[in-house]
Order: C-alpha cells, then sequence, then structure tokens
C-alpha cells in the first residue's frame, strides 16, 4: 500500500525523505541487525514512519516507536496531587537500560508540538514533572552503550511560534526551508557535507585543547562568567562513538565544541541571550548568577519558577555539566532566527548547560568521578556577537577564543 498519505506539498516531502535518510544512515548511523527506538510526538507522524522505513532498509531489526503526548502532561499537572508530579513509571528507565544492553540505537524528533500548552499552569508545579527527558538517558550516553541522534521535526504549532507573522501553510514551508538548510538538505551529499563540517569542528577543538586551559571567561552585557575546568576536560565536537567502534552524530544539526567543566569552579552572573523552553515552559529573559559552582540566584522576566524548581530536583541540578562554545558561522546563526527549540538554538551561540556532564568531554577516571552528576541537563544561550570568550590557561595567559562571533584560535 505504501507510505500513508500526507497534505504536504511535494518540497516538503521531498525534506521529510531527505532528513529521515540523514538521520538513520548518518546521525545515528543505524546498523543491521539493530533494535532502533524512535522517540516521537503527536503531529510528527509522516517523519517518524519515513524514518521507520529508512532503518528497515539500513538492515534495522526492529523499530520501536514511543509516543509522548504533552496534553496528557498538561492534564496531569492540571489535576494529579501534586506530590506525585516527580513519579516516573519504573519501565520508562528500565527500557532505557534494555536499549543499552542490546546495544539499540536510538532516534529522538524535537520540536515543540503545543508551545504554550503550559502557559497557563503553575510554573512551579510544571518544573516537577521532567518527562519525557529521563535520567537514564544520560546513563546510557556516558556508558556509549546506543548510537543516538536527535533531529528537528517541523509542525504547524512551532512553525506559528516561530514565524507569527506568515499564515499557517506559509509558516510551516517557512520553518521546513530553515530546517532544511540547518540539516543541510540542500546540499548535494548532505552525509559528505556533515562530515566536512564535523572535521572542522574536530579541528578547533584540538587546537583548543591545545592551549590546557584551566578556564573559559565569558565578558559581554550583564554577562562576566568564569568557568572552571578539569584538568581531564577535553574538547569534542559533535561526532561521538559508542563502545562498539560506531562513530554516530548525536545531534543533527550541531554547530558546537564542548567540554565538561568542573562544578565546583563556576563564579559570577550570566545573561541568556536567547529564549529556551524547559519542562514545556517558555523561559525568557533569564539571568543566572554562580558561586563556587552553584546557581545561587535565578531571575527571568518569564519563567523563573520553573527553573528554580527543576534546579532543586538533586544536588548537581545547580551546577554546570557542560559548555559548549559556538561560532557566528554557523549555518542557524546565519538564519537569524529565534526557533525556540534548544537543540537548534543551542547550535547557533555559546551555552552552558545545568546538570549532567558528558564524559566522553573528560578524560582520567579521578576527573571522570568529580564530573556533575545529575538527572538534569538544561542548556541555554549565552553567547552573542557582544559576548567575548577568552580563555586562560594553567599559567594564567588569556587566549582570545571568539571575538564577535569569530574563531581566534
Amino acid at each position: 500500500m505504501g507510505r500513508a498519505p500526507t497534505t504536504t506539498h511535494p518540497r516538503t516531502r521531498e525534506y521529510v525523505a531527505a532528513l529521515a535518510d540523514l538521520i538513520v544512515r548518518f546521525g545515528a548511523n543505524v546498523q543491521p541487525g539493530q533494535i532502533v527506538a524512535l522517540g516521537s510526538e503527536p503531529g510528527k507522524e509522516e517523519l517518524a514512519r519515513a524514518v521507520a522505513e529508512s532503518a528497515y532498509k539500513a538492515g534495522a531489526r526492529f523499530v520501536d516507536l514511543a509516543v509522548f503526548d504533552p496534553y496528557l502532561k498538561r492534564a496531569r499537572a492540571q489535576y494529579a496531587d501534586p506530590a506525585t508530579l516527580r513519579f516516573v513509571p519504573p519501565w520508562y528507565g528500565q527500557r532505557v537500560l534494555a536499549l543499552g544492553e542490546v546495544r539499540a540505537a536510538r532516534i529522538v524528533l524535537t520540536g515543540p508540538v503545543a508551545p504554550r500548552i503550559m502557559d497557563d499552569i503553575d510554573p512551579a508545579l510544571a518544573g516537577r514533572d521532567m518527562l519525557p527527558a529521563l535520567r537514564e538517558s544520560l546513563t546510557v550516553v556516558n556508558e556509549r552503550t546506543t548510537n543516538w541522534s536527535v533531529v528537528p521535526c517541523p509542525t504547524p504549532m512551532w512553525a506559528q511560534l516561530v514565524h507569527p507573522d506568515l499564515e499557517g501553510e506559509a509558516a510551516l514551508s517557512r520553518l521546513w526551508d530553515e530546517i532544511a538548510h540547518a540539516c543541510r538538505l540542500d546540499e548535494t551529499d548532505p552525509v559528505a557535507a556533515w562530515r566536512a563540517r564535523l572535521d572542522q569542528l574536530t579541528q578547533i577543538a584540538t587546537r583548543i585543547d591545545g592551549l590546557r586551559l584551566d578556564s573559559v571567561r565569558f565578558v559581554g552585557a550583564g554577562t562576566d562568567l568564569t568557568v572552571g575546568l578539569l584538568g581531564g576536560s577535553r574538547w569534542v565536537c559533535g561526532r561521538l562513538e559508542t563502545v562498539g567502534g560506531i562513530t554516530h552524530a548525536p545531534n543533527i544539526p550541531t554547530e558546537e565544541v564542548f567540554t565538561a567543566p568542573d562544578p565546583e569552579r563556576v563564579q559570577g552572573v550570566v545573561r541568556a541571550t536567547k529564549p529556551l523552553f524547559a519542562a514545556s515552559r517558555l523561559i525568557t529573559g533569564l539571568t543566572v548568577r554562580f558561586e563556587d559552582g552553584r546557581a545561587v540566584a535565578i531571575d527571568a522576566e518569564q519563567g523563573a519558577d520553573t527553573l528554580r524548581t527543576l534546579t532543586q530536583r538533586d544536588p548537581g541540578a545547580a551546577r554546570l555539566g557542560e559548555v559548549a562554545l559556538v561560532d557566528r558561522m554557523s549555518r542557524i546563526a546565519g538564519l537569524g532566527t529565534v526557533f525556540y527549540d534548544t537543540l537548534i538554538d543551542e547550535n547557533a551561540a555559546s551555552h552552558i548547560a545545568l546538570g549532567g556532564a558528558i564524559e566522553e568531554a573528560i578524560e582520567g577516571e579521578s576527573d571522570i568521578e568529580r564530573a556533575n552528576r545529575s538527572e538534569l541537563h538544561i542548556d541555554f544561550m549565552i553567547g552573542s556577537d557582544d559576548v567575548e570568550v577568552i580563555g586562560v590557561t594553567r599559567e594564567g595567559r588569556e587566549v582570545p577564543l571568539l571575538r564577535r562571533g569569530s574563531w581566534q584560535v
């Protein structure tokens, strides 16, 4: 019977097929015989089906679809006993760990399908329910037992949020065009284009590693933040490898180089340069002050209570697990669009993340033990053309890293 009918125009259907193939064959790099876990939401059926087709063509043994409906999350926040909002059925996490045990591939489709759905919910309540995020996901990432990738899937309500000046179909078409450009689907060979870009980012990460930095400082309007590094912190890009040697790109698109900081050596104040979604709530005008590695003051024009609640989940939730640098030449930065989706926006600007660290960015068992531990991992963007990034070497020498958004290394 073939693929289920769609209402999208031909160019979008081409994007869907190309994006599905890219995420399967390059992003997650699905291997013959693998189980593929696919995470989706209502409204993303067309891309989910295309991913399944591509995965089976690549030799997948089984595609296991899990659909999370944000309207059920809203109902829970409205009517459930507040004391139960942190409860997660144990089989959710057991499934993720089981995927690691069988060395499965994991693919997640992102992008808000109902971005305003939690606007009238008490922000403190919204911050208690982290689903669909699971603490076990970071466990399998650090154990490197799955090859995984996350990719955006445009939807009508997301398109209207990003392009409120356009009507429905025009907004969706515009968002697809931008996502296609950011994902390099407009290249003759998107996979080759991504390999070349990741080669560039690997070279930059190697150069920064060669500086033997002790800390990184961000200085700009409303920002003066120093992020200390571990002795074993190493800079990597979005090209990781499983314990079985499967290379994969965790994010498509990806434009960053990142490392794991010392969670006890973060000082100063930082102002977010883009809005972000956390626990299905929009956070704008965010400012965070750190003392001895811990976020001690969180203020925002909107959504501060949600982030404050999230940072109280566990001892590591108020500390940093990632610092990432992004130059202004990234395809996403060049678009000048705010996508209200951290996967994309974090690749338009340098950013930091509250919560758990990615251990692949650390060398040495002693420093891995010092890495931040948390079930939380929330990125927020702090870079812009007006924020200078300076590296401080272990000898105390200052080295410019990014100036007006351009690499100086």
